[in-house]
């Protein structure tokens, strides 16, 4: 009896060490880039990300070729409406949404794929430890998401659809929290 009780306590701890799909903290704000090859796409953007009430923020800088533009883009998804500003031209684009909330982390239902070391390796505070996830998304997409190790902070993540396809996504100057009380107030160009 013991020793299937002993087995039994080895198989949980065992199991409960292997990487699973993890939660991403329901509040942060930061900085990503995208880049999609193909359509000679970059953009540059400040976020700020509320998986709670479904909201999200970016002030965008996109780069499609030679041009560049900015925008101050809103998604209430609650509310089905999005907020988009030119900021040159200072026009409010209010559409509904169409698309799905997709939380940013890692979906239930993603693979492991192993960790990696980003950085110099072996050196206090010039690395970070992340887990690498991928899977395909309800219409066979494959994407991949790569998170911090220890608190599921985003990376890196991509994803292909020939819709779109493929787009690469990094992550960085996380932050826990939204600072700006004011994040998801629609911009005082669409009050109009």
């Amino acid at each position: 009896m013991l020793l299937v009780v002993s087995l039994a306590a080895l198989c949980v701890v065992t199991l409960a060490q292997l990487p699973h799909p993890c939660r991403s903290p329901e509040e942060f704000e930061g900085r990503f880039v995208t880049f999609d090859p193909d359509k000679r796409f970059f953009s540059s953007a400040r976020f700020a990300y509320d998986d709670r009430q479904r909201r999200f923020r970016e002030y965008e800088e996109v780069q499609v070729g030679r041009d560049v533009d900015f925008f101050d883009k809103l998604y209430l998804y609650n509310e089905g409406k999005e907020y988009r500003v030119n900021v040159r031209t200072r026009v409010c684009n209010e559409t509904g949404l169409t698309r799905p909330w997709i939380p940013i982390g890692v979906p239930p239902d993603a693979i492991f794929n192993g960790t990696a070391d980003i950085g110099a390796s072996g050196v206090p505070d010039e690395h970070v430890i992340v887990n690498v996830f991928n899977g395909r998304d309800e219409n066979n997409n494959p994407y991949f998401m790569m998170t911090s190790a220890t608190d599921c902070i985003p990376v890196q993540g991509g994803f292909f659809s020939n819709e779109t396809g493929g787009v690469l996504r990094d992550f960085f100057d996380i932050s826990l929290g939204i600072s700006d009380p004011e994040a998801f107030i629609p911009p005082r160009e669409c009050s109009t």
